[in-house]
């Protein structure tokens, strides 16, 4: 009943949202007509049309192509570095001021270095998503190592176990609920990350199409464009909060 009750909760937010869309293009903004060409009805039918003409969905398979790359290069250097500061003081005292700076820089602040370093197309727009990606995944790498029991290794190193034995058994097993947290929340920033970055000299993905649609005054393929990202986004976040859940609960 409690399910009943929220599943009916979240369906009823969701129509008052698409409705409240609705007013304020059809109803409230009749005298605007950049508005009026986003409402629900016009953004549905600039939808379809891309359906229908195969566009979206290779537009939204290079954009998600990118958003992998670059998550996975987050990943990877998350987790080693995370690795290495979490377990080693005197890493994490040389880095700490460095990590702490470079974290408070926009990742959009990187476009001039990524376009000089990889010129245009793709390869800079991965470098800002991994830029984007890869402090959620390290800090919390850093938590799951200092939430580990340093008895355990101790153990483990006293009945004969090698480094490489108390990595595979102890640490990996032990951060991975932290690991994958880090994963959950870096493909958060890296999706909100995406739009921008596809809008600096690349000719498809989903933030070329919000520019190609203000260009042509498609305003209806712009609020189409939106809604996709939205959905994808909220789509991306719980299928990996499912999966991680169900990864965790089989391997315990």
């Amino acid at each position: 009943m409690q399910k009943l009750s929220s599943a009916l909760t979240r369906i009823g937010a969701v129509i008052a949202a698409i409705l409240l869309w609705w007013l304020s293009t059809d109803v409230w903004s009749a005298d605007n007509p950049i508005l009026g060409s986003m409402s629900p009805v016009d953004a549905i039918d600039a939808l379809g049309r891309q359906i229908i003409g195969g566009t979206l969905v290779d537009t939204v398979a290079v954009s998600l192509g990118r958003l992998l790359g670059g998550l996975l290069i987050a990943t990877v250097i998350g987790v080693l570095l995370g690795l290495a500061i979490g377990s080693r003081k005197r890493i994490d005292e040389a880095t700490s001021v460095i990590i702490q700076f470079l974290r408070m820089v926009s990742p959009l602040a990187w476009t001039p270095i990524a376009i000089v370093l990889f010129g245009i197309g793709s390869p800079p727009v991965v470098f800002l998503i991994a830029i984007a990606a890869v402090w959620p995944v390290t800090m919390n790498t850093v938590a799951g190592v200092r939430s580990l029991d340093p008895n355990w290794a101790l153990l483990a190193k006293s009945l004969g176990a090698t480094p490489i034995e108390i990595l595979k058994t102890i640490v990996i097993p032990g951060i991975r609920p932290h690991v994958l947290t880090g994963i959950r929340l870096a493909l958060g920033v890296a999706w909100i990350v995406i739009v921008p970055a596809e809008m600096l000299g690349v000719d498809s993905g989903l933030g070329y199409q919000i520019l190609n649609a203000r260009d042509q005054l498609d305003y209806a393929l712009l609020a189409a464009i939106m809604l996709v990202i939205g959905i994808i986004g909220y789509s991306l976040d719980w299928l990996t909060q499912w999966g991680f859940k169900r990864w965790v609960a089989a391997t315990a």
